[in-house]
């Protein structure tokens, strides 16, 4: 049974990946990937905190990526482990590329509970924003017009969703 459900959490990140590698290469909108979430899901991003609720991770994906997704930006994922519900992955943030034209990136992390039904109810992403700051002075990056900022004071909660506290026990 947990070997089963191990497998099909993989094979539903793995989707999902396939799915932000069709976003990034600009053949699907970013507004597609909250399909993968419960409707009471908590996405946390590392600029904009915590978003709850599917309809508000979409809205996220769209409001968060615009002027970046075709500027540059995209995310390679390196590898990925599974164990029980958790599915944790490491990527790297691809920023722009430098004088020489190498790709410049900060690494990053991702820890996301698989709920079933080819859904996820949690994902929290971590990434060192001062080495993201770093990067971009470095080359220049410069934002394009329809860049969004993140909020000043971000919710910084990173607990699952009440329904799915249980997927955690061992967290107050």
């Amino acid at each position: 049974m947990a070997e089963a459900r191990e497998r099909e959490a993989r094979e539903t990140y793995e989707r999902y990946v396939a799915l932000r590698d069709e976003i990034d290469a600009g053949r699907k909108p970013w507004s597609d990937l909250a399909d993968f979430f419960t409707e009471d899901a908590v996405y946390v991003d590392p600029a904009w905190g915590r978003v709850e609720g599917r309809e508000k991770i979409r809205e996220f994906f769209v409001k968060s990526m615009a002027g970046l997704t075709g500027h540059g930006w995209y995310t390679p994922e390196n590898w990925i482990m599974v164990e029980g519900p958790r599915v944790v992955s490491q990527w790297d943030q691809v920023l722009g590329r430098d004088a020489d034209g190498r790709p410049r990136f900060v690494a990053g992390l991702s820890i996301l509970y698989y709920a079933g039904d080819g859904l996820f109810c949690y994902s929290h992403d971590m990434l060192n924003m001062a080495h993201v700051f770093e990067v971009m002075k470095a080359i220049g990056w410069k934002p394009a017009a329809e860049m969004n900022m993140p909020p000043r004071e971000p919710d910084r909660d990173v607990s699952l969703p009440a329904a799915w506290r249980h997927l955690e026990a061992r967290r107050p």
